[in-house]
């Protein structure tokens, strides 16, 4: 009985410290995958469209008999990116999402809305933006708060400047020059190490050893308490 003590505490503790270890391995790659980002700058053409038979930002909310000016009025929108500044220049995505204007003394907005990205390297990409838009600025600064496929985990910010705006209709073409920090995995990795959970293979092993032990010692001592 001794005997089986010593040998199951044994391996109870080469089970515990190879789990261990195993956490502290992962420990350290998930750090490095985490530092391996890289910085973007993205560039391209914010079309704002009010007027015409199909336009791309509607009022959702705010005071009945009022301007789109006025605290209070939320705009859904779902706006093209382009290239350039001219709206038939190539597209490259959209805007969806709303903004509101959320001051009582200046012209100033809360957006919130992603960018969609439709071509290129980032298609099927997004960007999330969450911040506030003093439009009466010159350059805006609005802080990129996350996002998805190329850009997972991204931080950052987005400088808006305003190129085109039309008082009578209100639309308007808004540059964007964003700066995004993001995930990027180390594709030299192997494929098997940016996804490990549970037990290695030799853990495996180990673990079906202890409980074979433990079987067999169960049924020797059935055998015994039977016919001794």
């Amino acid at each position: 009985m001794a005997c089986f003590l010593i040998i199951l505490i044994t391996l109870c503790s080469a089970l515990l410290n190879t789990i261990s270890g195993a956490f502290i391995e992962e420990s350290r790659e998930a750090v490095v995958i985490k530092r391996d980002g890289k910085t973007t700058h993205l560039h391209f053409y914010f079309h704002d469209i009010l007027s015409g038979k199909n336009p791309s930002a509607i009022k959702i909310a705010g005071p009945s008999k009022s301007t789109i000016f006025n605290f209070g009025n939320t705009m859904m929108i779902d706006d093209a990116l382009t290239e350039g500044p001219a709206l038939e220049s190539k597209l490259v995505g959209r805007a969806q999402g709303f903004y509101a204007l959320a001051a009582q003394n200046e012209i100033a907005m809360l957006m919130v809305m992603n960018f969609v990205f439709t071509e290129g390297e980032y298609k099927g990409s997004t960007l999330s933006i969450l911040g506030r838009n003093p439009v009466g600025d010159d350059v805006r600064e609005m802080p990129v708060v996350g996002g998805s496929g190329v850009f997972r985990q991204a931080h950052g910010y987005a400088l808006a400047h305003t190129v085109l705006f039309d008082p009578n209709t209100g639309d308007a073409t808004v540059e964007y020059n964003v700066y995004v920090s993001h995930f990027q995995p180390d594709t030299n990795l192997p494929a098997a190490s940016l996804a490990r959970h549970g037990m290695k293979p030799g853990q495996h092993a180990l673990f079906f050893v202890f409980l074979l032990f433990i079987f067999v010692f169960g049924l020797n001592n059935s055998f015994t308490s039977n016919y001794v």
